[in-house]
């Protein structure tokens, strides 16, 4: 027996004083009603109502129930809006900033269809950790090395033309006497990769290979970096997604072939993250312009 409608129905006629009106009250056919407090009169061992005359009045024993009842159909109500407001309780989500609109959307729109109202919020990789840190945001798309990622994201090279070869190597960067006043090319770091596990090997790199100090650099911001490159010679570390989006050709590092984006979720309660990387893991990893999928 469903306790709850049996209640409800008990609730409905005992406050219409009538079977037919309190089953219409209570959107449900006479008959079903009848069943119901039948079911409950059943239950508790006892009658609810007086059926011997015309109009329908509560029994003693009736009376003594009816404010539970009340109580208990009042709270599965306020069970029932609680749902309904937690369902649609915006679930923010930090993201990288270098997410583009477009795979943004189709990542909310597919998180509409698991009845998450999600709220994308970009940011840089330290404003995201401090988000998610003091709980601003019910996760986080943090940037953490390769190895201890659920997301991986390949990096290489891009520039206005089009390489000859399948890697694109910083050896041919350096600068030699035969090259006299001619400008440096550099590298650009943009600021979703200014994080050690990104960072450090292309700037240890430039040193092992005798590169300028300046010919890799940190922009601030991925516009500053993709105007370098399109009106120069210059390079973008970056995903081969961004390359396409800014009509750039892209090779992976000849050096650092492995070199990748790490990606995890860090949220305040394990519900959300594993929301997050189970429900919306391919959805995440099409908005980060992930080509490889890495075990969960």
């Amino acid at each position: 027996m469903d306790l709850v409608a049996a209640c409800r129905a008990f609730v409905a006629v005992s406050g219409y004083a009538s079977f037919t009106a309190g089953a219409a009250a209570a959107h449900i056919p006479q008959s079903v009603a009848s069943r119901r407090i039948a079911a409950l009169e059943r239950h508790f061992g006892a009658r609810l109502f007086d059926r011997s005359t015309r109009t329908v009045t509560l029994t003693p024993f009736g009376r003594d129930m009816l404010p539970s009842a009340r109580r208990l159909v009042d709270l599965a109500e306020a069970m029932e809006h609680a749902a309904v407001r937690a369902r649609l309780r915006p679930f923010r989500l930090a993201v990288p900033a270098v997410c583009a609109p477009r795979a943004l959307a189709r990542l909310v729109a597919q998180a509409r269809r698991h009845e998450l109202l999600l709220e994308a919020h970009p940011a840089e990789p330290a404003e995201r950790a401090e988000l998610a840190r003091v709980l601003e945001v019910r996760a986080a798309l943090v940037a953490v090395p390769p190895a201890e990622a659920t997301w991986r994201v390949p990096l290489g090279l891009a520039g206005r033309a089009e390489p000859a070869l399948p890697a694109l190597y910083l050896e041919t960067l350096r600068v030699g006497r035969a090259d006299g006043e001619a400008p440096a090319r550099r590298v650009w770091i943009q600021p979703e990769d200014d994080v050690p596990h990104v960072r450090d090997p292309v700037m240890r790199l430039r040193d092992a290979l005798g590169l300028r100090p300046g010919q890799v650099r940190v922009a601030a911001s991925l516009v500053a970096a993709a105007a370098e490159v399109l009106g120069s010679a210059d390079l973008l570390l970056c995903s081969q997604l961004q390359a396409a989006e800014l009509g750039l050709h892209w090779r992976p590092v000849g050096e650092l072939a492995t070199a990748a984006r790490g990606y995890r979720i860090a949220a305040g309660r394990r519900e959300d993250a594993d929301a997050v990387r189970t429900l919306l893991h391919a959805a995440v990893r099409r908005c980060l312009g992930g080509v490889e999928e890495v075990a969960r």
